[in-house]
Parts: structure tokens; sequence; C-alpha cells
């Protein structure tokens, strides 16, 4: 069987490089190369695959890239299985998209020449497949997040969780008696702590440490 592959990525070169990589087994076959999310939506309504090869970050006009983009494909095309290409860091962001229902794969692009063909075929066949460096960045967090967490102070982790609960800071500092100003200084020195950037890799954090603060 030859497996038919849609391949998304805002770089020319790289998807050039990919699907030759790919093309060198006869069972793959890129239908369709596109550069943004926008694009990706027109030419899977269009184009008739089994696989979605598709970068994280992919900035677009209308449709947007990342978490948002992944979980749109998973609704609207089930039955396609997702191999998302990456320079992410984030081990909690990126365990937050492996455990998406259609994620077959997590490829890392420092991975790719070496691993690329091996996770497709494995994403081919349903199975899931993380790089080794992704696997290596779960382990490493593994090990660091229990400091991570025990770091923050009482109150920090205090404004954590009812953030995680999705309280606004607002609300958090009404409910704790705290000033707004106090309650946002304390929401980013504890994502300092724990190295996360935006409320997104926090949340994924949240999702990913069950809260153990």
């Amino acid at each position: 069987m030859v497996f038919r592959i849609v391949l998304a990525d805002d770089h020319p070169i790289v998807s050039s490089g990919v699907r030759m990589l790919l093309e060198q087994d006869s069972h793959f076959r890129v239908v369709a190369e596109v550069t943004s999310p926008d694009e990706l939506i027109r030419t899977l309504d269009a184009t008739a695959c089994e696989l979605v090869l598709t970068d994280f970050n992919m900035p677009g006009e209308q449709v947007a890239d990342g978490m948002t983009l992944l979980q749109l494909l998973g609704r609207r095309w089930p039955d396609r299985s997702l191999v998302v290409l990456t320079q992410l860091g984030n081990p909690a962001v990126l365990s937050a998209v492996a455990r998406l229902p259609n994620v077959r794969a997590v490829i890392s692009k420092a991975d790719a020449v070496k691993e690329l063909p091996a996770a497709v075929s494995a994403a081919a066949m349903g199975r899931n497949y993380v790089s080794t460096s992704i696997r290596k960045q779960f382990e490493l967090a593994q090990a660091e997040s229990a400091h991570a967490t025990t770091t923050l102070s009482k109150r920090e982790a205090e404004v954590m969780r009812l953030f995680a609960s999705g309280r606004t800071v607002s609300e958090i500092a009404r409910q704790l008696n705290r000033s707004v100003k106090t309650v946002s200084s304390q929401k980013v020195e504890a994502m300092r702590k724990l190295g996360v950037k935006s409320d997104l890799e926090f949340y994924a954090y949240a999702r990913e440490h069950g809260l153990g603060f």
C-alpha cells in the first residue's frame, strides 16, 4: 500500500528535504505541500490522504497554528494520522501534543534525518512514536519537575492552583484578598520558576503534572 501524505511547513527548504527523505521509501508519496495552516485546511478539504505531516509553529492568516491547529485537524479529519515535526523545546507542551487523539508521532527537527521515516512508518501502521531528543526532554523534565515545584512559595503555589482551575488574576485577587498587582507578580514569578513562558505552556504543565505542587 502507498500512503499518501500532505506535508505542511512554512520553510520550503525543510519541506523539500522532508519530501526527498520520505519518498526514498516507495510506500510513501507526498501528494501536496503547503506553507500555512490556512492552505493546509483548504488542501485537506480537496485532497485524499492517510497522513498529515505538519510543523507545529506555522503562522497563518485566519487559522491559528500550534495546539489550536492540531485540535482542529483532529475534529475535522479524525481518521487521518498526524505526524508533528517541530523545534519546540517545552516538554509539557510536547507531552500535550503527543496525547492528542490522532497525533501518532512527534518528531524533533533535530532528529528528522535519522528518525522521520521510522516515525512515519509507525504512524501509517497506527502506532505511536516519539523521537529520541523529545523522549530525553520528557525524562529530564520528570527528573526536574519535583524540584521545580518545591521552589514555589506557598502563596505562589496557591495562585497557580487557582489560575489552573480557570480563574482570572482579578478573581484570584478577590478570593485571596490581595491586590491584582501582587497576584500578577506572584504568577509571573511562579511561571519563571516552573520554566514556562506563556499561559498555554502553564496549562499544559498543569495537565501533565496534575497540579502536584
